[in-house]
């Protein structure tokens, strides 16, 4: 039923067999239908405030001017930044003029508003005679840029010309984020990006005010960023991919890197590089013969697995060597890199004795703060001392957060409570929903489910204060004063179809931004509005239709996004008839176990779109249905075909019955149904959200564990 959890970037054995799907925005369960009308300001993510206002819009036309309040460069640029945004699919070449004051027929940039905006907060307005950006400063101009083009038709994402009229709905928004930090990895150590597709993805988290590109520059796969005093690291660590050998180019010079930092900088990004160690090493053993303990240079290193390396600390000789090793590494990433982060890895590292890893973390963290930059590191790194005001990232998952407050805690949640007793602050990234590598379900062609499947719900439904708490979400073990932020991490060790198995000689590889594009949306910007967003003002199914129109400037822009079930993207609609997923409060109407025995009572799981979780509904004369399991071949019934609340719902071989038929009604636009039983009238209920909750029949009570997605 639940998956193995090895928790890390571990390799875990999958119990089912991953099928190939076409990389197409369409689910099984959908087909056409005429588009409903779009939600009324589908912003990703939503404002704090946002109200409509009464009368036109406005119309951009050939003539609008982009009329930026400022000199100052950063603001002009913020301007020149929209026109040539605009410019594709509009076919406008609207000019950008600096002037004092806001003007009719043009999309005014202020960065004279108030200082209670903070950096990055906004506010908003249009009506007939234009649009109105009013920032303090050129980032929250950038931010609110983000804002305006979800306000025009999605069409506007278009690379080529579109004959449409680009009107922006009356509105006044005020925002800001929650957290200042809202951070996406790429590991181009273990899959090498080329620098366009790395703007690429920069320019699709930027657009979600994403404000963080961590780049996992170093692995045992690999070894991407060039250092002049040790150039064997990019002529032999650099030869080899998960899966590849023999490259010669596969890193960035430094002229490279400042390419993608400054392109960063453009879009008001943040690039944190990231050299791992002291495991995670192996391109690195393999480039510098004095970093192993023999003194001779390991093979490099194309495979999958993880916990294979370790820099050899055995003797004063060794750790002189690793510690001048780091010094010149960080140095020279730290001339490249003009934010404030150097991120220090110090994860999975179990060979390494305690002096080892201390020895490590002194020498790396010595290296960092002497470049005056801040520490950073997976929040193993809390098991050592590092400076105060380091920037801890949890990658921790259920298991760890069970673990709270028990004679059991486990050594993540150790490494936790150092770091915060030290004074870090912290990234939450938990793997169980903010790993983007995760499969969505059992039909994902890419990645693992080490941690589990990752729908896009459960990469939504979570908070980051809660992230170190209890299951009930209580006994934080970070105060809430410690969390700087969210990180989505998309790891891509696992990036090639029927990743459940090794790779062969047939397997297909696509080009890394297909894989990332399909495992970052819809997930990405789900991410970004946890991290944007009050929690107060998020909720899944609100975000869900408002998610549903971004579906289209996905396809606009070229994107092949995943279009996740449970989210009405438009011109499709769900037909009830055939197999599909049935899903309440993120969990999924679940066979316990495939079991194919006679009156196994159903239960509610996390989605994994496996056969115990698929179910047939088959219309019936008398227009009810029977729900017939994939892997059982029995049909849902009420035990003991009572008609009395509270009774459960089990499997049962099919017998044409009314206790096994169903009537499934449709609840309006939030695409959702109850589903009663054609004997009692009774709902079909999920006793509680939580995995193994079992399914009963109760009175209709309005309750959201009546309500259905059919999927």
């Amino acid at each position: 039923m639940r998956w193995l959890h090895r928790r890390g970037r571990r390799l875990a054995a999958l119990a089912s067999v991953v099928l190939t799907l076409p990389l197409l925005p369409a689910t099984v369960s959908q087909a056409a239908a005429a588009p409903p009308a779009p939600a009324p300001y589908a912003l990703v993510p939503r404002p704090v405030s946002q109200q409509a206002v009464a009368g036109k819009g406005f119309t951009l036309t050939p003539h609008t001017r982009i009329a930026v309040l400022s000199k100052t460069p950063a603001v002009v640029g913020v301007g020149s930044y929209l026109s040539r945004l605009l410019s594709p699919a509009t076919g406008y070449t609207l000019p950008v003029v600096r002037d004092t004051r806001a003007q009719k027929n043009a999309v005014v940039l202020d960065p004279h508003g108030p200082k209670s905006l903070g950096a990055e907060g906004y506010t908003l307005s249009s009506g007939k005679n234009g649009v109105v950006v009013r920032a303090h400063g050129a980032e929250g101009l950038f931010r609110g840029v983000q804002t305006l083009r979800q306000l025009l038709p999605a069409a506007v994402e278009s690379p080529t010309g579109q004959s449409r009229q680009w009107t922006v709905s009356p509105v006044r928004i005020s925002d800001s984020p929650r957290y200042p930090y809202r951070g996406v990895m790429l590991d181009v150590a273990r899959r090498f990006y080329p620098v366009s597709q790395i703007k690429r993805y920069i320019d699709q988290a930027a657009a979600y005010k994403i404000n963080t590109l961590h780049l996992h520059l170093t692995d045992d796969q690999g070894w991407r960023i060039a250092i002049d005093a040790i150039p064997n690291l990019t002529k032999v660590g650099a030869s080899t991919q998960s899966g590849f050998t023999g490259g010669t180019d596969w890193y960035y010079t430094a002229k490279e890197y400042k390419e993608i930092v400054a392109y960063a900088k453009s879009r008001f990004v943040t690039v944190v590089p990231e050299v791992d160690g002291p495991g995670h090493t192996q391109a690195a053993l393999a480039s510098v013969p004095g970093l192993n303990c023999d003194d001779k240079a390991k093979p490099p290193y194309s495979g999958f697995d993880v916990g294979i390396s370790l820099y050899c600390m055995k003797d004063k000789q060794h750790t002189a060597n690793m510690t001048r090793f780091l010094t010149t590494v960080i140095e020279a990433v730290a001339k490249l890199t003009p934010g404030p982060y150097i991120h220090l890895g110090g994860d999975e590292t179990p060979q390494a004795t305690p002096e080892q890893y201390a020895a490590y973390a002194k020498a790396a963290t010595s290296a960092t703060t002497t470049r005056h930059k801040t520490v950073m590191g997976w929040h193993q790194l809390g098991q050592a001392t590092v400076p105060s005001g380091s920037l801890m990232q949890f990658w921790g998952e259920e298991d760890d957060r069970e673990s709270i407050g028990t004679a059991d805690e486990t050594e993540s949640i150790a490494f936790v409570r150092n770091g915060v007793a030290q004074g870090a602050t912290f990234v939450m990234s938990p793997s169980d929903h903010a790993y983007l590598d995760m499969k969505y379900d059992v039909s994902t062609p890419y990645g693992l489910s080490w941690s589990g499947y990752v729908p896009v719900q459960k990469s939504y439904e979570w908070d980051p204060a809660t992230s170190t708490a209890k299951p009930d979400g209580t006994g934080s073990i970070v105060p809430a004063g410690q969390i700087a932020g969210v990180e989505a991490a998309l790891w891509a060790d696992r990036a090639y179809e029927g990743s459940n198995e090794l790779p062969t000689p047939n397997t297909h590889w696509p080009e890394p931004y297909v894989y990332s594009d399909y495992m970052s949306f819809p997930r990405l910007p789900a991410i970004a509005e946890v991290g944007w967003t009050p929690q107060s003002s998020r909720d899944w199914k609100n975000f869900r239709q408002r998610l549903a129109q971004q579906g289209p400037r996905w396809t606009a822009a070229g994107i092949g996004y995943y279009a996740a079930p449970g989210v009405p993207w438009p011109g499709t609609v769900t037909v009830v008839e055939g197999a599909h997923s049935v899903e309440t409060g993120g969990k999924a109407l679940d066979n316990p176990g495939g079991s194919t025995s006679d009156g196994t009572g159903l239960v509610v799981w996390g989605p994994n779109r496996g056969g115990n979780q698929t179910w047939t509904f088959t219309r019936q004369s008398d227009d009810t249905y029977t729900l017939t399991n994939k892997t059982s071949g029995k049909c849902a019934e009420v035990a003991d075909g009572s008609t009395s609340a509270g009774a459960t719902v089990v499997q049962r071989a099919c017998d044409g019955s009314t206790g096994q038929r169903w009537k499934v009604t449709p609840l309006g636009a939030d695409d959702e149904y109850t589903i009663a039983s054609a004997r009692s009238g009774l709902l079909l209920t999920a006793a509680s959200a939580t995995d193994g909750a079992q399914v009963i029949q109760q009175t209709d009570s309005g309750s959201a564990l009546q309500r259905w997605t059919i999927g």
